[in-house]
C-alpha cells in the first residue's frame, strides 16, 4: 500500500454496519416526517419520487407505490400506468436537469435479485455518463458520489414541482 493514500466514505457504514431498518423506508411513517427529511421529491395521487440515501451515482432517484406491494403485477392497473408515467417523468427531469447521456432503469424484484426491500415495490434510475466506470467501482469496489444529497434534491425539486411537489 506504500504510496497509496485511504479513501474515506463514513457515510456508507450507517447503511453497511447500521441495524436492518425497523420499518418499510417507503411507507408512511407514524408520526409523519417531512418529505425533504425523507428526500421525497414529489408525490402523486399513486406513486412518489424520492432520492436513494444510498446512491449509486448522484441524483439516483427512486419511484414507489404508497401501497405496500411488492410485485408489479401486483399493482391496480391505475397505479401501474402513474408508476411508468412517473419512471418517465424522471426520466425527463434527469436528462434536462443534468445532462447525463443515458440512464439505467431497473426494479429488482425479490431479494434474491437484489432488493433491499423487497416486499415495497421500487424501480431505480440512475443517471450515466459516458465513461462514468472508472477504477473507483471495478477495482476499489466503492462509487464516488461527487455531489451531496441536499444538493441533489435542492437541484432536483423545482423540476417536480409543477407534478406535485413534495409535502
Amino acid at each position: 500500500m506504500e504510496g497509496r493514500q485511504p479513501l474515506w466514505a463514513p457515510w456508507r457504514l450507517e447503511y453497511i454496519a447500521g441495524p436492518p431498518a425497523a420499518r418499510c423506508i417507503f411507507c408512511e411513517p407514524k408520526p409523519p416526517v417531512p418529505d425533504r427529511e425523507r428526500l421525497i421529491l414529489s408525490r402523486g395521487e399513486r406513486t412518489f419520487v424520492l432520492l436513494n440515501r444510498f446512491p449509486y451515482a448522484a441524483c439516483h432517484l427512486m419511484v414507489a407505490p404508497h401501497a405496500h406491494i411488492a410485485r408489479l403485477a401486483a399493482l391496480d392497473p391505475a397505479t401501474r400506468a402513474e408508476l411508468v408515467e412517473r419512471v418517465a417523468e424522471c426520466e425527463a427531469v434527469l436528462e434536462r436537469v443534468l445532462g447525463c447521456e443515458g440512464i439505467n432503469v431497473g426494479v429488482n424484484l425479490g431479494r434474491a435479485a437484489g432488493a433491499g426491500f423487497a416486499d415495497h415495490l421500487h424501480v431505480h434510475l440512475v443517471p450515466r455518463w459516458s465513461g462514468d466506470t472508472n477504477f473507483m467501482t471495478t477495482v476499489g469496489e466503492l462509487r464516488v458520489i461527487p455531489e451531496h444529497l441536499e444538493r441533489s434534491f435542492e437541484k432536483l425539486a423545482p423540476h417536480f414541482a409543477r407534478s406535485g411537489g413534495a409535502r
